[in-house]
């Protein structure tokens, strides 16, 4: 029992360095992204409103064509 409970803490400190890693590394992938992103005319937020929405269509096209 002893080498169980000494296990613990050390098993969630791993776990909880990896959360944060993963926050990390979303969070640098997303501003990444921004960067990628084309300079949009100067319509930039009907631009951007379009990509965002025929993103999100082809996100759900693909999501209703997956077996369940």
């Amino acid at each position: 029992m002893a080498i169980q409970s000494q296990g613990l803490p050390s098993n969630d400190r791993t776990r909880e360095d990896i959360s944060e890693y993963v926050a990390y590394l979303q969070l640098h992938m997303a501003l990444q992204a921004r960067n990628l992103v084309p300079t949009l005319n100067k319509t930039v937020g009907d631009s951007r409103e379009q990509l965002l929405h025929q993103t999100q269509a082809n996100f759900e096209k693909l999501v209703s064509r997956q077996a369940l």
